[in-house]
């Protein structure tokens, strides 16, 4: 017996945890209840959970650390928890992930990482509407996955797409699948207390032996111990105590060895290192791990040094070959925590590690395969050779091992696919190369409908691979210009396609370029290394002709032939004019449609109209801007957002309610007081003055009283002393607050209205009518009330699920729905109870908000994609069928809320819980919505609330105010933009604004269909001049002027440049300066000094 006393090489293997710099810090992962480890590791990436509801996976490199933001770019792959997920040990960059959604998905892992986020897999395997619990790549047959969804395995090949096994004998839930090392059988711990062995490749009965295990139906976990005939399982006994057992295949009933532990509730994980028996057992929830070794023979399993540290959320093993060996490292645990990625390093102490100590590093399973998928199937058994840890042994000496990330081990068959032609980024649009490869490798038919891939992708596809396919680009009939056959150039979006990778920096809009070499637009040449670098290679290469139009916010188009998208106004006019593609179009084919336009006119200001032929106009061409190509430039670009001073904040809030509906936004606000609901029961809102800030006593905070729970509140516009609130048995509250404000709690309104007989969902008073208020309920009808009367006068009917939210328009007389059902509607009440125009709006089911914009041409729509990314849409008001352009923000549980301001055409949007307020301005011109300067606050919201127009502070620039709800405080946020002279009324940024905050009409009037329009009033303060009443020259002085000379009349495009150059001027001439020099005040030297002796 003296194997007994036999000393192990790995006994004193101690965890070394780093410090924390060299963990990854400022991670948001949550706790979930799934069957998997949360995270997992190849000898190149890390992958784990992201975000409390963990549908999102961050990849991260190995070797990564230091803090991380929370807009890194992340895999957006699942609608619901990704359950389990794990690297293909053939392939460091294949990544397999399986979801609570059904859905299993592959994705490929740039060797770079990750740049930008990630939504498109490179295949989906379904489970039929059952939730996927487990998945796995098969230890020695490349390309063949597995996985589990109730009690259900099922494998996959991913070099074909295709299911090749499936078994259902399972009664209850697979909670944990584990191969054996040679890939022959495979073991599963099921909900039932079994432990079973299966053969995929048995035909009649794939189960070969079944055992009772753990004696409670709660988390267990089998991991197969290397190639022995034994697997050890995980989970608790019957009086709920955590056990270890051992089995071995040739007593299977039996178990060989059992460990009880203790009472603690989390599954407990096991790690196992075949190569040197280390057994690592992290539970789910702990804070220690512990370190055991198994051996063949009693005890079979001896307890080594434990590491204490912290909670244990998901915890893996990193593949030996990324090991330190010269550093005595014989293993790496991954331990996710809910803010940190901690690698706990364990180390055989050796006295120097100045040589590779062979005794602890035997051969390990290498990372090549000669055995497919569909020869495992068919019977064909293959070992995966084994390599040698040691750095003298390898190909590049001590250093690591460099892993296998490309080319896809399934995207063709042919050997003319390489890395750099699967994932080169393609030529910019419109140049002579790109014209050359499509000339070369696309053709085009007689009808000039169908365009085939560029050569590149045409030369690869000739043997038709699975995942690189020939994309054919459908275009409808444009006039002759197909009779010509003229080349199409491929939109950004189709070339993403092509190229299989969402990394390129590409335009929307197509542009003329010179020749460039193909290496000088490779993804990771030296040409590209940086956005500097991009843009200037972008800038060098890019055209643009100048515009004959007016003015406008949105930056000048990349490509003169572009047709643009007929505005709301033109849309009427164009009914009688043949239907011309909106789509990209190349440079020889705008030239041909700009022959048949020669002859359009533009009238400038009633001065001589002015023609000019497409020739004229394609010979008239400039170097391009940074900022047209990479951005919009707006006047709001930089807008500021700044907190007020703490004494203007009211603090010390306590008991805010957490209950209030997602259709709620929650808080509301307007010049004099502030409604907040608080928990608890009775459906208590909070009124405060915010002429009395400061500290808030501490007790009972007077509120309003409403008896049952609050669904939605509102200010009255017109009355700031009016609140109606919303409540769940179909009654709506008026409230009347008190001129000094509540002293205690009430519960007596002034009046009540019997709505619906069904909860409201939320109230919209009217705009610019006093005394209509609007209710939508949960039997999907829209009520319109007379306050005065408490009368029902209109009943909109036409939605067929949740009304998630409602908007007037700014006019008064439409209003706009989003619907769960995925539909926009709009509504003219006083003439039909029915929309008058549908479209499909945000395919999410979450949550969606809406609001007119642009004097209500366009309406924008936040939501949720299919991968509940938030998301920005924006629509033709007279046409809904589909947005104009969409813009993703982040993967997030909380509503965007929007606040649109008119007069400036800023949009904010915002959620709860949120600490990024996200700012965008909306044009009536691609690309719609242009992203300017976010504000980030210090913490987080729970609500935000604008004011009317006539409370800002002008005079500093203050374009929009609002008040933020935080857990504990109210304080005020000022939005300002940034100007030099700021003691002049910036009448560019403040045009005359609506008067909101009186009404327009009174309720008869809007009912009768007697619409007034708003009273516009001018902001600028007495006293104060204007920036443009300034100048020196009058514009229309300065284009007569222009008119005599030779120069013959001014174009818009030069007039504006001229009089932004005479503000600059008259601005320049209110300076105080002084041309008088110092030394003009000194002494100086008479002549007769300078004379000579």
């Amino acid at each position: 017996m003296a194997w007994r006393f036999k000393a192990s090489k790995y006994k004193n293997a101690a965890p070394i945890v780093p410090k924390p710099e060299a963990c990854i810090r400022d991670i948001c992962v949550g706790s979930y209840q799934t069957f998997g480890n949360n995270i997992a590791a190849s000898a190149a990436f890390m992958a784990f959970n992201w975000e409390h509801t963990g549908s999102s996976v961050a990849v991260l490199p190995l070797d990564d650390c230091g803090r991380k933001s929370k807009t890194m770019p992340l895999l957006h792959g699942h609608t619901d928890t990704v359950t389990d997920l794990e690297f293909s040990p053939f392939h460091d960059g294949l990544l397999a992930t399986a979801s609570q959604d059904c859905l299993v998905k592959i994705w490929h892992i740039p060797e770079k990482g990750l740049e930008a986020s990630l939504s498109d897999p490179e295949c989906v395997f379904s489970h039929k509407q059952r939730r996927v619990e487990t998945v796995g790549f098969h230890p020695t047959a490349d390309g063949l996955l597995h996985s589990t969804a109730v009690g259900c395995v099922m494998l996959f090949d991913i070099t074909t797409q295709k299911e090749i096994f499936s078994n259902n004998e399972h009664p209850e839930v697979i909670q944990s699948v584990s191969w054996k090392q040679d890939g022959t059988i495979l073991a599963t711990s099921c909900k039932d207390k079994n432990v079973r062995i299966l053969d995929p490749r048995v035909g009649d009965s794939p189960i070969q032996m079944a055992a009772e295990s753990h004696q409670s139906i709660k988390d267990s976990r089998v991991v197969w111990l290397g190639n022995q005939t034994r697997i050890l399982t995980t989970g608790f006994d019957a009086a709920r105590l955590r056990q270890v057992i051992v089995r071995d295949l040739r007593n299977f009933s039996v178990p060989e060895k059992t460990m009880e532990l203790d009472c603690s509730t989390g599954i407990l994980m096991p790690l196992f290192d075949p190569d040197t028996n280390m057994l690592f057992l992290a539970g789910k929830g702990d804070t220690t791990i512990n370190y055991l070794e198994v051996s063949d023979k009693d005890p079979y399993l001896t307890e080594g040094l434990r590491h204490t540290g912290e909670q244990t959320k998901g915890a893996c093993l990193v593949p030996k070959r990324a090991l330190k060996v010269m550093e005595g490292e014989v293993n790496r645990v991954l331990q996710l925590t809910s803010n940190m990625v901690i690698p706990i390093m364990y180390q055989v102490p050796r006295k120097t590690y100045r040589d590779f100590h062979s005794d602890l590093y035997p051969e390990t399973t290498g990372y090549k395969t000669e055995l497919t998928a569909s020869e495992w199937i068919n019977g064909v058994n293959l070992p995966v050779p084994k390599m040698s840890l040691d750095p003298a042994k390898r190909e590049l000496g001590e250093t690591p091992i460099i892993p296998r990330l490309g080319p896809k081990p399934f995207s063709s068959n042919s050997g003319d696919v390489s890395f750099d032609k699967v994932f080169a980024v393609p030529v910019a649009p419109g140049s002579q190369e790109n014209i050359h490869n499509l000339s070369s490798g696309g053709t085009a038919d007689n009808g000039g409908d169908t365009f085939s891939a560029p050569a590149t992708v045409a030369a690869t596809a000739q043997n038709k691979p699975d995942l690189i396919v020939e994309i054919e680009i459908k275009k409808p009939h444009v006039d002759n210009v197909s009779e010509s056959n003229v080349q199409k150039t491929l939109s950004t979006s189709e070339r993403r396609k092509i190229f299989e990778q969402t990394h390129s920096e590409s335009s929307e809009n197509s542009t003329e370029g010179d020749d460039k070499p193909d290496a000088e637009l490779r993804r990771f040449s030296a040409a590209r290394s940086s956005i500097a670098e991009r843009r200037r290679l972008y800038e060098s290469r890019s055209k643009s002709t100048v515009e004959e139009k007016s003015q406008s916010p949105v930056p000048l188009r990349r490509e003169l032939s572009k047709v643009e998208p007929l505005k709301p106004q033109q849309q009427q006019s164009s009914l009688t004019t043949p239907a011309t593609d909106i789509k990209r179009i190349s440079a020889p084919e705008g030239k041909l449609l700009e022959e048949r336009r020669r002859n359009v006119t533009s009238v400038i200001d009633g001065g001589t109209a002015l023609k000019k032929s497409s020739t004229e106009a394609a010979i008239t061409t400039t170097h391009k801007r940074t900022s047209t190509v990479f951005g919009k430039v707006s006047k709001f670009r930089h807008l500021k957002g700044t907190p007020g001073h703490k004494s203007t904040h009211i603090e010390n809030l306590r008991n805010l309610s957490r209950q209030i509906p997602g259709e709620c936004n929650g808080f509301h606000a307007n010049h004099e007081r502030v409604a907040v609901p608080l928990s608890g029961p009775g459906g208590k809102i909070a009124i405060f003055d915010l002429s009395r800030p400061g500290r808030l006593p501490d007790g009972v905070i007077p509120s309003l009283v409403n008896g049952s729970n609050i669904m939605d509140f509102q200010w009255d516009p017109f009355d700031s002393s009016r609140l109606a609130v919303a409540c769940d048995d179909g009654i709506v509250k008026l409230w009347r607050i008190p001129e000094g404000g509540l002293n205690e709690p009430t519960n007596s309104p002034e009046r009540e209205l019997i709505a619906h007989l069904d909860k409201i969902y939320f109230i919209r008073f009217h705009p610019l009518a006093e005394d209509v208020l609007l209710t939508a309920s949960y039997d999907m009808t829209v009520k319109l009330w007379d306050l005065r009367t408490l009368e029902e006068k209109i009943l909109l009917t036409g939605h067929t699920d949740q009304i998630f939210d409602l908007a007037w328009s700014p006019c008064g007389k439409l209003v706009a729905t989003v619907c769960k059902d995925g539909k926009l509607r709009v509504y003219n009440p006083r003439k039909s109870e029915t929309p008058i125009r549908e479209g499909n709006g945000p395919v999410g089911t979450r949550g969606a908000r809406i609001t007119w914009a642009l004097d209500g041409q366009y309406i924008v729509c936040t939501g949720f994609d299919k991968v509940s990314e938030r998301q920005i849409s924006v629509y033709n008001a007279q046409k809904l069928n589909a947005p104009l352009n969409t813009a993703s923000l982040d993967v997030s549980p909380s509503i965007l809320i929007p606040f649109y301001d008119e007069d400036s055409s800023t949009l904010f949007v915002t959620g709860k819980g949120d600490s990024t307020i996200y700012c965008y301005e909306i044009t009536d011109e691609e690309p719609y919505i242009c992203p300017l300067s976010h504000h980030r606050c210090t913490s987080l919201h729970q609500g935000l609330s604008f004011l009317t127009k006539n409370h800002c502070d002008v005079a500093s620039v203050e374009f929009s105010k609002a008040y933020r709800l935080t857990n504990t405080t109210i304080e005020p946020l000022s939005f300002t933009v940034p100007r030099i002279k700021s003691e002049l009324f910036q009448d560019d940024l403040f045009p005359p604004t609506r008067i909101t905050w009186k009404p327009t009409m009174s309720a008869d009037e809007w009912f009768a269909c007697n619409d007034r329009k708003p009273i516009k009033l001018s902001l600028q303060p007495d006293g104060m001049e204007a920036l443009s009443s300034i100048q020196q020259v009058t514009p229309a002085k300065r284009i007569e002027h222009a008119g005599n000379g030779s120069s013959g009349s001014m174009t818009r495009a030069e007039y504006e440049k001229n009089k932004q150059q005479e503000i600059q001027k008259s601005v320049s001439a209110r300076l105080e300066y002084n041309t008088k020099l110092e030394q003009d005040d000194m002494e100086g030297v008479d002549e007769n000094e300078w004379q000579e002796d």
